[in-house]
């Protein structure tokens, strides 16, 4: 995030003023509070993990309390989230933002929560207020101090509302959908390559789909709008958005237990404070238990009474780019279907810290949604033309009411039924419940087009490929209870080509399904341990065969002119890959040989061809919204360049050998860890080059950054590997770079003290808390806390207790 500019200028040695004022906003957790807005006493027990059990007589007064502790615990979070969902950066930071608040509002976050907001039921919005009481009436408390972060801005917050809620549910609802972004790399990559071996570097691309694209109305489209992007990216406080996930879940006769059992752990960026927040509500309504998102109530991973579920994204394709044609005479307006209609032209204010007056910009709506390519109606991409973006939740979201009746489902009936309202983001939900069923939904709003598409931008004047409508929850891919006894999902492929509906091209690999489902099969009956070892997993198949290959060709790599200066130390590095197992331990030296051999293979195949391009492909530097790596075609086109090696296709070389590109890129590997580690292979490890650290928004100016950041660390896996370590490739990777398990939940359906779960940080978003961040050693380490539910457990574990009592 961009600091002010006296904020950047703080002096180191302020760091011991910045330490006492730090403690200041520390909360209350013990004793009792009167506060306004609350009808009945409420008890919020703390356990000893800094998990709030909160003690209510009905569910307003339940969600009353966890805004009242998501706001004692994350305000600071909070206030950023909502101002990232209303495009009001720039009032907090300064001129700084102002081009990401324009970005935002052109997205139209705000303006599709205001429309959620006007058509939502009754429940939801008593449900809404609630949580909104409560974070007020600890804004309004006296005992209530700004957090250090609001402090440092000279910031104050305003009261908190439903549509702050709503806001910040669109922007990760936004974040988790796909795939504009791939659009135009698809597009680029086709009139690159041409269409044949562009198909044959994404790996997979249905013939029968045809790319309808003039390039003499898209290339420049497609600079702009990279450039748009990219201007905007360093002001984005966003890290999280994006992600991948594993779930699964075994029936009772695949339980060591007898009884279902139910993993999950979603994978999002890693940042300070964790994206989640744990709580426990209690009251005759529900009783359920989990993690939440600061900023709204309910909770989205978890159990209930009745039935325990977890998410991955599913990655249907919910996003398409229209290329609109504009009226030469009057660009406010664009063709369809051979007639001129006028686009929507909304004037909004965007006010900066520091002006006096607030900034109008003006913001193009057509059809097929708001005009991304330009900064005003005249849009600046090919003369007369615009790219329009399409998204499946840009008009309203019912996710708010969909987690609430999730919260007090009892059954599958119930389960299907909340689900039915989860519009966006689309994802893979496991389920289980007590009398022993297991099941599966896929959720979202997934558009129904004319004719298949969602490759590349496409005509919007011949409405040949207009949305039709959303696939019907009830016909979305869901099953229960199947003969194998579970259920996975991984980010990879939903359904057959038998389904009706055309879901996407985007979804992942599969590798990390693959390595789940063995990992569930090879035992008769499983248990909680075997659960949590699969989701330490670090094996790393696609690893295999390109050691493989490697080693094979290791005599004539040896001879190769390019390792004439490294042939001793190229020996050792192919005996270790020779002898290693492809687990991808933070101290694997073969693994840092492996992933850097491949990391400068693949650009030594795809420069020749793509040029600059090739970072696009293999996913650097081109989204700022979302990590590089969600691009579903990135883990492709990784092992599509290992295939092309493998299988020796000289129509890629070019003009070299595959024996001088490989040679050549084992040298770049051994180049690079001498360079960072120094010669002294014992210290080579894949850690030490693939680091995970957790960035606070204000931590990248010193001395702020001792006081908000913690690590790097060294830390393994990769995509492929269930232990999710995805990253940016680019060297050196970036500590805060890619995205990882930001939650890892184990749930016995049969007793539910003995499930476990942790996520990244601590509870606490509180620098001088204790629960900043006591749960980092344990997340590094593949341990949990247990996820207490009993009232008996939790007072065996009890560390504060605090009543609020009506004022």
């Amino acid at each position: 995030m961009i600091l002010p500019d006296w904020l950047r200028e703080l002096p180191t040695h302020s760091l011991r003023a910045l330490a006492r004022l730090y403690r200041r906003p520390l909360p209350q957790a013990s004793g009792t509070l009167r506060v306004s807005g609350l009808r009945a006493p409420v008890e919020i027990l703390r356990d000893r993990f800094g998990v709030p059990h909160l003690y209510a007589g009905d569910l307003e007064d339940a969600l009353f309390a966890q805004g009242f502790v998501h706001a004692q615990d994350r305000l600071w979070q909070m206030e950023l989230n909502r101002r990232v969902g209303h495009g009001r950066l720039a009032e907090l930071v300064g001129a700084v933002a102002f081009e990401t608040d324009v970005l935002l509002r052109t997205l139209g976050l705000g303006r599709a929560a205001r429309a959620t907001l006007a058509t939502i039921d009754d429940e939801t919005q008593r449900a809404l207020e609630a949580y909104a009481r409560g974070v007020n009436a600890w804004l309004s408390h006296r005992r209530f101090r700004a957090p250090l972060e609001l402090a440092l801005l000279g910031a104050k917050p305003e009261p908190w509302t439903p549509l702050d809620t709503l806001a910040w549910g669109q922007m990760m609802a936004f974040g988790l959908s796909t795939n504009w972004d791939a659009e135009l790399v698809n597009a680029a990559l086709s009139m690159r390559l041409g269409p044949e071996r562009a198909a044959r570097l994404k790996g997979e691309l249905p013939r029968e789909n045809p790319i309808i694209l003039p390039e003499q109305l898209f290339a420049p489209l497609y600079d702009e709008l990279v450039a748009r992007f990219r201007s905007a990216a360093p002001h984005l406080p966003l890290a999280g958005l994006s992600g991948m996930s594993n779930n699964w879940v075994v029936a009772g006769a695949k339980s060591a237990t007898g009884r279902p059992l139910l993993a999950n752990d979603p994978h999002l960026a890693p940042q300070m404070p964790s994206i989640w927040y744990q709580n426990h509500l209690v009251c005759p309504e529900l009783e359920v238990t989990g993690v939440s998102l600061p900023g709204a109530p309910g909770v989205v991973i978890g159990h209930n009474a009745d039935i325990a579920w977890g998410l991955t994204a599913a990655l249907p394709d919910t996003m398409d780019l229209f290329i609109e044609k504009l009226d030469p005479s009057d660009p406010t307006c664009y063709e369809f279907e051979g007639a001129w209609e006028r686009a929507e032209v909304l004037r909004e204010e965007v006010r900066v810290k520091g002006e006096p007056a607030p900034r109008t910009v003006e913001i193009t709506v057509t059809r097929h949604g708001p005009i991304v390519s330009g900064l005003s109606p005249l849009a600046r991409g090919a003369p007369g033309y615009a790219l329009a973006l399409n998204w499946a939740g840009r008009e309203n979201n019912r996710i708010s009411r969909a987690t609430l009746r999730l919260n007090t489902a009892r059954n599958w009936s119930d389960f299907r039924a909340a689900l039915a309202d989860w519009d966006a983001p689309a994802m893979n939900v496991v389920y289980a419940d007590r009398e022993g069923h297991i099941g599966y939904q896929m959720t979202g709003r997934v558009p129904v087009r004319k004719r298949p598409g969602g490759l590349v931008p496409q005509p919007g004047w011949t409405g040949e490929h207009e949305w039709v409508g959303f696939i019907p929850p009830g016909e979305l891919p869901h099953a229960l209870d199947p003969e194998e006894g579970y259920f996975a999902s991984a980010n990879n492929r939903v359904a057959g080509p038998d389904y009706p509906h055309f879901l996407g091209h985007e979804t992942m690999n599969g590798f990390r399904a693959r390595r789940i489902i063995e990992r569930l099969t090879e035992k008769e009956r499983l248990s909680l341990d075997d659960f949590a070892q699969l989701q330490l997993d670090r094996f790393c198949r696609p690893a295999a065969p390109f050691c493989a290959l490697l080693v094979s060709l290791g005599a004539k790599l040896l001879d190769d002119p390019a390792l004439a200066s490294r042939r001793e130390t190229a020996a050792r590095a192919l005996d270790a890959l020779a002898g290693w197992d492809h687990v991808l331990s933070a101290d694997s030296r073969a693994g840092a040989i492996y992933e850097l051999t491949l990391f400068f293979a693949e650009r030594r195949l795809l420069e020749p061809w793509l040029g600059a391009l090739t970072e696009h492909v293999l996913g650097v530097g081109f989204h700022p919204l979302l990590d590089p790596v969600v691009i579903g075609f990135l883990d492709r086109t990784q092992l599509v360049v290992a295939e092309i090696l493998i299988a020796n296709e000289k129509e890629w070389l070019k003009d070299q050998t595959r024996e001088a590109l490989l040679a050549r890129a084992l040298y770049d590997a051994l180049h690079y860890l001498e360079r960072t580690l120094g010669q002294d292979e014992s210290r080579w490890s894949w850690g030490a080059i693939h680091p995970v650290a957790f960035r606070h928004p204000l931590g990248g100016q010193k001395p702020l950054d001792r006081i908000f950041n913690r690590g790097p660390y060294p830390y393994g896996g990769d995509t492929n590997t269930v232990w999710q370590a995805a990253f940016v490739p680019r060297l050196p990777i970036e500590a805060e770079g890619g995205f990882t398990a930001s939650y890892r939940q184990l749930i016995d359906l049969g007793d539910w003290d003995a499930s476990r779960a942790i996520h990244t940080t601590g509870q606490s978003g509180h620098p001088a808390s204790p629960h900043y961040d006591d749960f980092i050693p344990l997340w590094l380490a593949g341990e949990y806390h247990p996820l207490l539910w009993s009232r008996e457990r939790v007072l065996a574990h009890l560390q504060a207790r605090l009543e609020l009592e009506p004022a």
